[in-house]
């Protein structure tokens, strides 16, 4: 019965009532001791007019849960559609999800988002005018040109150039190859498979990376952009990569002391109400509302928050991570139906840790083609990929760090000290020749352990199509989800939670104003 279901997606057909509903608890003086006279009635029954015709343009009250990229570009969307009596729940104490600032050793960096990726292509990136002409944010591309000559041993030194670079090249024509075999797969995904058989079907690492220097260039090629190894990575939906193909191969690393998060402040600043300071002081975003449980029927949605405050709407739109979907932090209320939990689990929640980390001196080359080193461990993923901060940070004395999947659960369950020895260690292992000093800070972001996160990120998992995010961005009744996981080409990125959160809302104003509430999916092999 649950493999029908699968097969043969029902159509959503969602009551579209225009029952009005106010937020729970609001204070409503009724003033039974007053009997008004015939100019207080007049007065009064105008003044009930006044609001009820206000109400009526208002539309209907919608709540968003999150206040990330996604619930906010969803709210800015509602809002140019005249949807404006909304209500945005946020866990945290500020906007911008998973792009969020942190001072660090005298600078302002990005423990999540940090890059604008998909640049000077043949499509604008929808990030990039923001960042780089809105906001002037100060943004630097990132060189990726030296990196077959900053492959460090275990034991100190560089590979050969030539032979890193041999290695790189093979790795590059399998990947060709694999963009190729991948535009042959038929669209339904049942012909996908990983990138790792991919590569077994090109003969190249048949068995895995063997040697510490394809190790860490298999790392550095996949695990460093999907948080995850090529193994459990769907080889139909990354290669070749969408964002890359429609917007461009080139990254910009943010560096602003406005945080990366001044995109999500922007485009909140236009719909809600700021001070001077630019600083979002609308009531109708509420932090540190820690969202429990969420009820929907035909008639509306109620939503309960951890400080046990009730809000009532005609719809829900739920933008938190797919990380948290699949935790037990909001309880649905019926419970989602079984095609729509099977959608959420069969997606990945990855770990991308960006670990800085601070020394009084520097002891690492500098300059052209020194901005990205990598250390070929025999043991994938340990502190491989480095990247020396001197353009962005002068003189800040940090480097950054990167670690995926495992390593990043295991290190997010050890104390900062462990961490910072462990790196202290690999560190002296690959300049041996360097007086390497102790480090004198770390900053370890946890999003793993963070129940309001669950993770950094979501990843391609093999065999899905479009029909699948059709089921994971799919209304149920009222409730109504967004978030980066619901982009069919750009989850996982910036400017996928931002046009998701559009495409999300487009879906609701269509049922509000329109009536137009079924959604369809067609068949998965239709």
């Amino acid at each position: 019965e649950l493999s029908a279901q699968l097969l043969d997606l029902p159509v959503y057909k969602q009551a579209c009532e225009a029952e009005r509903n106010s937020v729970s608890g609001r204070p409503v003086s009724t003033r039974r001791d007053m009997t008004p006279t015939a100019t207080t009635a007049l007065v009064l029954a105008l003044t009930l007019a006044h609001h009820a015709s206000l109400a009526a343009a208002a539309g209907p009250r919608v709540i968003i849960v999150g206040a990330g990229m996604s619930g906010i570009s969803a709210g800015k969307r509602l809002s140019e559609a005249g949807i404006t009596d909304l209500v945005i729940l946020e866990a945290t104490d500020h906007l911008g999800g998973r792009m969020r600032k942190h001072n660090f050793g005298g600078v302002s960096v990005e423990i999540g988002a940090n890059w604008v990726e998909g640049v000077n292509g043949g499509k604008m990136n929808p990030i990039w005018p923001l960042v780089n002409s809105t906001l002037k944010l100060r943004n630097f591309r990132s060189d990726f040109d030296g990196l077959a000559e900053n492959v460090y041993k275990e034991t100190g030194g560089v590979y050969d150039r030539a032979y890193v670079q041999k290695r790189l090249d093979r790795a590059n024509e399998v990947e060709e190859g694999g963009a190729k075999l991948s535009a042959k797969l038929r669209p339904s995904g049942q012909d996908d498979m990983s990138i790792l058989a991919m590569q077994r079907l090109n003969n190249h690492l048949p068995n895995g990376p063997a040697s510490p220097v394809d190790m860490i260039l298999d790392y550095f090629k996949h695990d460093y952009e999907f948080a995850e190894p090529p193994r459990v990575t769907s080889l139909q939906n990354v290669v070749p990569l969408a964002t890359f193909r429609d917007f461009g191969d080139d990254v910009y690393f943010v560096a602003d002391k406005r945080g990366y998060e001044a995109v999500v402040h922007h485009l909140a600043g236009q719909y809600l109400e700021a001070d001077k300071a630019r600083n979002i002081v609308d009531p109708r975003l509420q932090l540190n509302k820690v969202v429990r449980e969420i009820s929907y029927s035909g008639s509306g949605v109620t939503v309960r928050t951890e400080d046990d405050k009730v809000y009532k709407a005609d719809y829900v739109m739920v933008s938190t991570s797919v990380g948290v979907l699949q935790s037990d932090l909001i309880q649905f209320k019926p419970r989602l139906p079984a095609w729509k939990v099977l959608s959420i689990y069969q997606f990945d929640m990855a770990v991308y840790t960006k670990i800085f980390v601070k020394f009084p001196r520097k002891f690492w080359p500098e300059g052209k083609g020194r901005e990205f080193f990598l250390y070929a461990s025999s043991r994938r993923g340990y502190y491989g990929v480095w990247q020396e901060l001197e353009a962005p940070y002068p003189d800040a004395n940090v480097l950054l760090v990167t670690v995926t999947d495992e390593e990043s659960r295991r290190i997010e369950q050890q104390s900062d000290n462990q961490t910072k020895a462990e790196i202290v260690e690999v560190l002296r292992s690959m300049f041996s020749g360097e007086d390497v000093p102790d480090a004198t800070d770390i900053l370890v972001p946890r999003w793993w352990s963070d129940r309001f996160y669950r993770g950094t990120f979501s990843n391609w998992p093999i065999g899905v199509n479009r029909y699948e995010y059709d089921q994971l961005r799919a209304p149920v009744g009222r409730v109504y989800f967004t978030g980066e996981h619901t982009s069919e080409h750009y989850n996982g990125y910036v400017h996928g939670a931002y046009l998701s959160g559009i495409d999300s809302a487009d879906i609701l104003i269509k049922c509000a104003h329109k009536r137009m509430c079924k959604y369809h999916i067609p068949g998965k092999f239709d």
